[in-house]
């Protein structure tokens, strides 16, 4: 059985993190009603129940007992794993697996990524080490980190950086979450295209996620809560933002977005812990749907965002489910994909779902869905038998899709605007080992990825074939 190892990276990225976990916890719980180790658990977890080694108890919502999250927190606040620490899930992580300082990075990515990244570095690699050395076949790293503060873009990069050089077979998997153009952070614009030329250069994967439209799923599903269509009743504890996700006290504003994220990491992991006609590999994800080492950005869409209280799934629902994971409003970017090219497509779907039912909906969505000349079969699937709690099914697509090409160009408008009155650049020099160069060179990295980007989508128009002309007879 192969095993991961999830790397929390700032505030962010140990919120959405700890709310991963408790998510899984209660999923394995809900699948093994008995609380032993399998190889299931063995997938994110650790037995370290000495006196019996082939069980283990756990638990969701109160102490948890002999598992051990496969988990690497790392924060230069300590507020937030402080929080985690004193929650319900205290007892899943290692405490020699956490590594916290006082003073923050103060939204500075190069505060992050050459102070404390040069700081921490062996403290770092050794916890990182540790975690690799128990697991008996590691497949891969999941880093989770936001783009727009300091720790989490520059630390978080470093770390990305490091994983590769110690570990340069094993998958990096990275979930960013980028900012909004609201970002009360000023300097986001700063810190976001730093971190995109770490993530470009040295992650396998990324899965962009924007919190704009996290606020927009978010409200989605308020709206359909307060029953805005007559006879529809959502299910309770279905929705996508339900959970209090390990962390103790009230629900704060940021909880159900973050929740949102944890369900994307719950379900690209859920064949790597639970059984299924057609697993997908971890590894086949940048196999498949990375043609181009750069063009690694993939484009999430999870679907569906709540479950109805009628738990019949006739067969036109399913295929709506499909028909959805292909709208911009279940996306996790703002993008349309129908309107530009796809270089590959995963669908990750689980519950009760026919592989007769996702060739089906394959063979009806192909038409309206442009694929590169080159790769008309881009499709991988992959079917988990065990829903998410609360779901009688659920599907994630993850596409490879030109469609990002917008969310870098607005990236890079935000940082020019800054960047040409030279604005707040001095607290970024000032830090030891930074130069004016790193800024130049990672904006022309981003030119660089763009350009790769509208090239491919030039070759568009050639594909799509001409609309039926009219015959008008003489």
């Amino acid at each position: 059985m192969t095993q991961s190892v999830v790397v929390q990276v700032g505030q962010c990225g140990n919120q959405v993190g700890c709310r991963f976990w408790d998510l899984a916890l209660r999923e394995h719980a809900h699948v093994n009603k008995r609380g032993l180790y399998d190889e299931a658990i063995s997938s994110f977890f650790r037995n370290v129940d000495s006196r019996k080694s082939d069980g283990a108890a756990f638990g969701v919502g109160g102490r948890i007992q002999h598992l051990k999250a496969r988990a690497v927190l790392v924060d230069m606040e300590e507020g937030v794993v402080n929080e985690i620490l004193q929650g319900p899930l205290r007892e899943v992580f290692d405490s020699t697996q956490l590594l916290t300082d006082v003073s923050g990075s103060g939204n500075n990515w190069a505060v992050g990524h050459m102070t404390y990244g040069s700081a921490y570095r062996e403290q770092i690699v050794d916890k990182l080490r540790k975690a690799a050395e128990q697991c008996d076949c590691l497949q891969c790293f999941f880093l989770i980190h936001s783009m727009g503060g300091g720790t989490g873009s520059g630390l978080g990069t470093r770390v990305l950086s490091l994983l590769e050089e110690e570990f340069p077979a094993v998958c990096r998997i990275v979930t960013s979450i980028y900012p909004s153009a609201e970002d009360d952070v000023i300097t986001s614009p700063y810190n976001s295209i730093l971190a995109m030329n770490e993530l470009t250069e040295h992650a396998d994967c990324v899965l962009p996620v924007e919190n704009q439209s996290l606020v927009d799923i978010v409200n989605k599903i308020k709206v359909m809560s307060h029953g805005a269509k007559p006879g529809l009743i959502i299910k309770r504890n279905s929705t996508v933002t339900s959970g209090q996700g390990g962390l103790s006290g009230a629900e704060k504003p940021f909880d159900a977005m973050n929740n949102i994220v944890a369900n994307l990491l719950l379900n690209i992991t859920s064949s790597a812990r639970f059984e299924g006609s057609l697993n997908m590999d971890l590894n086949e994800i940048a196999m498949n749907l990375v043609p181009f080492p750069r063009l690694h950005y993939l484009v999430p869409s999870l679907t569906p965002l709540y479950t109805l209280a009628d738990i019949n799934v006739p067969p036109r629902r399913l295929d709506q489910m499909f028909s959805d994971a292909f709208s911009k409003d279940h996306q996790l970017i703002q993008a349309d994909p129908k309107h530009s090219l796809y270089l590959a497509c995963a669908l990750m779907v689980r519950g009760n779902v026919q592989v007769s039912d996702v060739r089906r909906n394959i063979e009806r969505l192909r038409p309206s869905l442009p694929f590169v000349s080159w790769n008309q079969e881009g499709w991988k699937t992959s079917l988990c038998s065990v829903p998410p709690v609360g779901h009688s099914h659920s599907l994630l697509a993850l596409a490879n899709n030109t469609c990002v090409k917008p969310t870098f160009v607005e990236l890079r408008e935000r940082f020019t605007k800054l960047y040409r009155k030279k604005a707040h650049l001095h607290h970024y020099l000032h830090v030891e080992g930074m130069e004016q160069s790193f800024f130049s060179e990672a904006v022309a990295s981003l030119s660089s990825l763009i350009e790769e980007y509208h090239h491919l989508d030039a070759t568009k128009a050639k594909l799509m074939p001409d609309a039926p002309r009219l015959s008008i007879p003489r």
